[in-house]
C-alpha cells in the first residue's frame, strides 16, 4: 500500500509538472499568437448559438473603438495592474446589500483571463484561477497585447466574437470603417450582448451610448490611455 500510494504521488506530481509547464508556454505563445478557440466559443457552438469571429490586429483597429471600450468596461486599465481594487470593494458592498443580485467588477485583463483560458461561472476556484491567469498576462503580455486579445474574444452579441465579427453583424462593415458612434454602441451592449443587442437597438444601449461617447472624449486627453489605444 506504501508503495503504491508512493507510485500514484510520483504521478500526480509528475502529471502537475507537465499541466504547470505546459500552461506557461501556452501563455508565452498567445503573447504573439490568437487563441485558436475558447471554452466560451466552444460552449456557444455546441449550444447551436453558433460562432461568428475573425480575429484583427491591434493596428487594424480603430483607435476609438479601443477607447470606446475602456470608457464603457475598464477606465482605469492603462493604469493599474489588472486589479481595480476600489471596484471591487464597492461590488462586494454592493452584494452585500443586494444579495439577490451580482453585480460584477471585473477589469478588463480580468476578463482576458476568464474568456481565455478558463470558463465562465462565480466559484471560488475558478475565480483564484482567473487572479493567476490575469497576473500572468500583465506580467508577460502587456496592456496592448491584452486589450487587443480581449478585442477579439469578448462576446459582443449570441454566437458573436470580437469587434470585427460584431461590426460585420450589425453594422455590415469591417471593424476599421466603424463610427465613433457605432463603436460607442458596441461597448456600451458589453456589460450583457445577448440581452443589450445593437440589432435592433435595445433600450439600455440607446441610453448608455451616448454616455459612452462623452467618456470618450475625456479619456482621448489622457496620455496613458493613448499609449494603449495606438
Amino acid at each position: 500500500m506504501k508503495n503504491f500510494l508512493s507510485r500514484l504521488w510520483r504521478i500526480v506530481k509528475r502529471t502537475f509538472i507537465i499541466l504547470f509547464i505546459a500552461q506557461f508556454v501556452y501563455i508565452i505563445l498567445l503573447k504573439w499568437i490568437n487563441p485558436p478557440i475558447t471554452i466560451t466559443q466552444l460552449a456557444s457552438w455546441i449550444r447551436g448559438d453558433g460562432l461568428k469571429r475573425d480575429y484583427i490586429s491591434h493596428e487594424n483597429m480603430p483607435g476609438y473603438a479601443k477607447l470606446a471600450v475602456i470608457a464603457s468596461e475598464d477606465q482605469m486599465f492603462p493604469d493599474h495592474n489588472g486589479f481595480d481594487f476600489k471596484s471591487i470593494k464597492k461590488a462586494m458592498a454592493y452584494n452585500e446589500k443586494k444579495p439577490g443580485r451580482v453585480k460584477g467588477a471585473s477589469t478588463i485583463s480580468q476578463q482576458v483571463a476568464k474568456n481565455v483560458f478558463l470558463w465562465q461561472g462565480r466559484n471560488w476556484f475558478r475565480k483564484g484561477l482567473e487572479v493567476y491567469f490575469t497576473f500572468m498576462i500583465e506580467l508577460i503580455w502587456g496592456k496592448k497585447r491584452i486589450l487587443e486579445v480581449y478585442m477579439n474574444v469578448a462576446e459582443m452579441g449570441k454566437g458573436v466574437f470580437g469587434i470585427e465579427a460584431c461590426s460585420r453583424y450589425n453594422f455590415k462593415t469591417p471593424a476599421k470603417n466603424l463610427s465613433r458612434a457605432q463603436a460607442a454602441m458596441i461597448a456600451a451592449s458589453l456589460p450583457n450582448p445577448k440581452a443589450y443587442t445593437i440589432r435592433p437597438r435595445s433600450r439600455y444601449v440607446s441610453v448608455r451610448y451616448p454616455w459612452v461617447m462623452r467618456q470618450m472624449n475625456f479619456l482621448v486627453k489622457d496620455p496613458d490611455v493613448l499609449k494603449v489605444i495606438n
